[in-house]
């Protein structure tokens, strides 16, 4: 079951979500965002675990608790969409 965290503190490492997560089972994957350009991290990320008991466990049991000084998110991740974010649309050349 793959798991978004939110409003994680900037503090925050990897290995202290890892261990916060395994709590609750195995835990397979950890992926903290970070700034592609700044590389600091943007305080939400991704953690994968193995079987939805065990995600959803980890879910009940951290959600809106106190992490590292923040109270965080932990929900279902949902799917990226395709497309959204780009450009608006442009009309014409501004002539009236």
């Amino acid at each position: 079951m793959k798991i978004y965290i939110g409003n994680v503190s900037y503090n925050t490492t990897e290995d202290q979500i890892r261990q916060a997560f395994e709590n609750f089972g195995e835990t397979t994957s950890v992926n903290m965002i970070t700034d592609r350009d700044s590389g600091r991290p943007k305080g939400f990320g991704f953690v994968e675990m193995t079987s939805d008991e065990e995600g959803q466990a980890a879910i009940d049991g951290l959600n809106g608790t106190d992490f590292d000084g923040r109270t965080i998110k932990v929900n279902v991740a949902r799917p990226r969409t395709e497309g959204g974010g780009g450009r608006g649309g442009g009309g014409g050349r501004g002539r009236y």
